[in-house]
């Protein structure tokens, strides 16, 4: 794992046009979705990402339960096994079979061979967002009849090139 400190790249981007794969859990067990809305930045003097994921997801389930959790990025590529990751959910299937994508460990977490790049992240901050602070049209768009999503906040422990070497 590289000190990320190393790791440059174009944070407004990142996220919403190259995708990524939040990852948590264990080799035996762990959870993976898409994701297209994050944050990079700096909290409470540490390098930080911050990811939303609604509470119905089985990966929120993992979320909580683990201490670090993974970003895997894709940078535009792989769209098709993403779009599988985010729509299918691991509580019924095996998403990762119907994709071509190889599940590899890391320090601290799962990613995937595929990928060129992933962080390494140790939650430090988690907390449901708040209807009541929302303007009434992202309520409308994003949250009927949904729950709001929960952002977590990982402190970036590192970050791993080609995450199958």
């Amino acid at each position: 794992m590289k000190d990320i400190r190393e790791f440059k790249t174009d944070i407004f981007s990142l996220f919403d046009k190259g995708w990524a794969l939040l990852t948590a859990g264990t080799k035996e067990h762990f959870n993976t979705m898409t994701v297209s809305w994050g944050a990079l930045g700096t909290l409470w003097g540490v390098p930080a990402a911050t990811v939303y994921v609604k509470p119905i997801r089985y990966t929120h389930e993992f979320l909580d339960a683990s201490e670090y959790f993974t970003l895997s990025f894709f940078f535009g590529a792989r769209h098709r096994d993403l779009m599988i990751l985010g729509a299918r959910s691991g509580r019924d299937v095996d998403k990762i079979a119907l994709t071509s994508l190889t599940p590899v460990e890391v320090d601290h977490g799962m990613s995937f061979r595929e990928s060129p790049m992933a962080l390494v992240c140790r939650k430090m901050y988690r907390q449901d967002l708040d209807r009541t602070f929302m303007p009434a049209s992202v309520v409308q768009r994003f949250y009927e009849p949904d729950a709001p999503h929960t952002m977590y906040i990982g402190e970036i422990a590192g970050f791993v090139e080609n995450p199958a070497q």
